[in-house]
């Protein structure tokens, strides 16, 4: 046999036995995961419950998976803009989505207008919820406001002339405020921000009165006096706030809390989905986070996925019929 032709044989066998090999291994051989950053998208703009919760959360997390976790703003439409993204981007567990109670709801506001839904929950997997807050009604400090009732009675004699901020229509600031108006029987006018903490810059700034908004975003300035809180819209009064009476306390059967919780877009990996599963138990142990947590004004409210996936269908639900309640309104 030819010298030439032998190797060249040798070369090819050689070369079908190595490729046959590396068909054989395990995928999750050739790439570890995570083996580059990791992408948390926030959808709203600093400040707000997703931002406060997400970046302690994040410090903790990169040791855990030993690679930086990376917390990008993508804001607009009370969230929906960042959902999007993530809904459509590469199921690969290195975009993620942090997100609030407001995810639940977008897809019964698109069907309320008569608009195909951009995306829905079936687009996501959920992963873990670390918070759970109940909302908290609060007024700046030039208000001369000091009780709810004292707040309805001026609401009701002056119609449409006190301002409340919100992250955006039928975003999860939104939702409870227009809630509480019908139960009240109260007209307030509406300034729609692109976030949380838009929201609590104009009711700092005075170019809103009243705000609905979670403990953990206005905590600061509710403990510096700047804003103060009227009720409560949780089951019982917030320990970090005892003194504060809840919506049921006067009379109005109204319970809403804002929840940050972390999803994967639809098709990443179970290997990949129980990455985070094993690092967030870990993370709500960790020390640091549950003192940031804890500086926020509340509590660790974890859940792991199972727990998470049958409180989000059941919170979807009264989410959706928030939105049915309130109907289509404009800014």
């Amino acid at each position: 046999m030819d010298r030439r032709n032998f190797d060249r044989r040798s070369v090819v066998l050689g070369s079908a036995a190595a490729a046959a090999a590396l068909a054989t291994r395990p995928s999750f051989a050739q790439e570890a995961y995570p083996s580059r950053p990791v992408t948390f998208i926030n959808p709203f703009p600093p400040g707000g419950a997703a931002d406060v919760v997400g970046r302690p959360l994040a410090a903790v997390l990169e040791p855990i998976v030993k690679q930086p976790v990376v917390i990008d703003t993508k804001a607009g439409a009370a969230g929906a803009v960042g959902a999007q993204f993530a809904a459509n981007a590469r199921p690969d567990g290195y975009t993620m989505l942090l997100h609030i109670t407001s995810i639940s709801g977008f897809a019964e506001v698109d069907k309320l207008f008569g608009r195909p839904p951009k995306f829905t929950r079936a687009d996501f997997i959920p992963v873990a919820r670390y918070v759970a807050d109940p909302c908290m009604l609060v007024v700046n400090d030039q208000t001369p406001y000091k009780t709810l009732k004292e707040f309805v009675d001026d609401a009701k004699a002056r119609p449409n002339s006190i301002v409340f901020s919100s992250s955006g229509l039928y975003g999860a600031l939104h939702l409870p405020t227009a809630l509480f108006m019908k139960a009240a029987g109260i007209q307030l006018r509406h300034l729609p921000t692109n976030g949380g903490g838009p929201a609590l810059t104009a009711v700092l700034g005075n170019n809103s009165q009243a705000l609905v908004s979670s403990i953990a975003a206005a905590n600061a300035q509710m403990k510096a006096g700047k804003l103060r809180p009227l009720a409560a819209f949780g089951g019982q009064r917030s320990p970090a706030y005892p003194n504060v009476p809840t919506m049921k306390e006067f009379g109005y059967d109204i319970e809403f809390y804002l929840w940050v919780g972390l999803f994967a877009p639809k098709g990443t990996p179970d290997n990949v989905i129980n990455v985070w599963r094993e690092a967030s138990k870990k993370a709500v142990a960790d020390d640091k986070f549950k003192q940031a947590i804890s500086n926020l004004g509340q509590d660790i409210a974890y859940m792991d996925q199972p727990e998470f996936r049958s409180f989000w269908d059941a919170d979807a639900k009264r989410v959706e019929a928030a939105v049915q309640s309130i109907g289509k309104v404009d800014g």
